[in-house]
């Protein structure tokens, strides 16, 4: 941690935000690294969503056959084998969950996303801690919830947890995220209206860091955990199904990314110089049609405990945003990116009906128009309903 006082004096901001870039972990080595960056290019970058800086580099192809495995129907005796498979894993305490909770809660008024009602009166987090409530009753296990809250939702879901929690069956954690300080478009540190630094979370790609300066990822470890299952928390469709489970584990791989037929804004599936993995399409240069590769990312995944504890070099990426009217920059990760580390399973899952496992909700007006499908879905796992 690095001392607040310091970070004060270094960056000229108050006591306060110096005291938030302490407490959740700003690097002001990196920081300073990407300043420098973006200053030296900051006339070749450009703006908007696509900069150059972010493109991919190098052999960009859509999937292959067979690169995308179709998780087997409900009822097949394959599904059924697979859901064993995942039941046994889940029982025997090598399965946790990781609800990615952080951002800057701005899109629900700025409220926490993740306290948000999804069904009658049970929040996003409600529902996700209802599922599992049930499956580890069912399996009379303890299944590990762990949420990566932001500086911004911190303290809210630390109270969720301490009331919600079920040390007996859903024992409740909470893995911080980054944080980080929007600079303008020359570099400089940028003000807000009331003339203070603006702060900002720095992308769901801090999970494995998160879980790692917490301490989270180690008792997990040492607890006999071998897989973390891993999904936004607005993502109220992505249950922990014990058949992708069970999947994951079949396929001999550290990591499987959750992908769904169809193309929308985001991730998608590509081979880059002929590693599959997952690539956000403000990273496709100009000429990539990215329709052409018929899925999309969902960001639930599964990552063997190995992925985690590994320090890979994932990609601060440059993101153009305009807050208060004016153009700023910061730095992301993404947690996507761990697929051009490591082998990775694309499991092609349903997006609607009772299988469906992908209802992404970014605002309350997205939220009205799924909360049917949602409440569908749910009823047919036994919760909400």
């Amino acid at each position: 941690m690095h001392d607040a006082e310091a970070l004060g004096e270094r960056y000229g901001v108050d006591a306060r935000t110096a005291q938030l870039l302490s407490e959740y972990g700003f690097d002001p080595d990196v920081f300073d690294r990407l300043r420098a960056e973006l200053i030296d290019g900051s006339i070749r970058a450009g703006s908007g969503a696509t900069v150059e800086a972010n493109w991919v580099r190098g052999r960009i192809e859509p999937p292959r056959d067979g690169d995308l495995v179709r998780l087997p129907p409900t009822g097949s005796p394959e599904r059924q084998r697979l859901d064993l498979a995942g039941r046994e894993a889940i029982a025997a305490g090598h399965v946790g969950v990781l609800l990615l909770a952080g951002g800057m809660a701005t899109r629900f008024g700025g409220g926490v996303k993740a306290l948000a009602e999804v069904i009658g009166p049970l929040t996003f987090a409600d529902v996700k801690i209802a599922d599992l409530r049930q499956l580890a009753s069912g399996l009379e296990c303890a299944i590990p919830l762990v949420l990566m809250s932001s500086f911004q939702s911190d303290g809210a879901l630390r109270r969720w947890a301490a009331s919600a929690g079920d040390a007996a069956r859903v024992p409740v954690a909470i893995a911080p995220q980054g944080i980080s300080m929007r600079l303008s478009a020359d570099g400089g540190l940028f003000r807000d209206r009331h003339g203070l630094v603006s702060l900002h979370a720095p992308g769901h790609g801090d999970a494995p860091w998160a879980m790692r300066r917490s301490g989270v990822l180690q008792q997990f470890a040492r607890s006999g955990g071998r897989h973390l299952f891993v999904t936004n928390v607005d993502n109220a469709a992505a249950t922990l199904d014990p058949a992708v489970i069970g999947a994951h584990s079949a396929s001999r791989r550290p990591l499987t990314c959750e992908v769904v037929p169809g193309h929308a804004v985001g991730g998608a599936p590509w081979r880059v110089d002929g590693r599959l993995q997952i690539v956000e399409a403000f990273r496709l240069p100009p000429g990539v049609d990215p329709l052409a590769t018929g899925a999309t990312n969902t960001n639930s995944l599964i990552a063997d405990v190995e992925v985690f504890e590994a320090d890979w070099p994932l990609t601060w990426f440059e993101v153009r945003k305009v807050v208060d009217g004016t153009e700023v920059v910061q730095f992301e990760r993404l947690i996507g990116e761990l697929s051009a580390f490591v082998d990775t399973t694309m499991l092609l899952v349903d997006r609607d009906g009772t299988d469906g496992r992908f209802q992404p909700v970014k605002d309350p007006q997205e939220l009205e128009a799924r909360r049917p499908e949602i409440a569908r879905i749910l009823a047919s796992r036994g919760v909400g309903g």
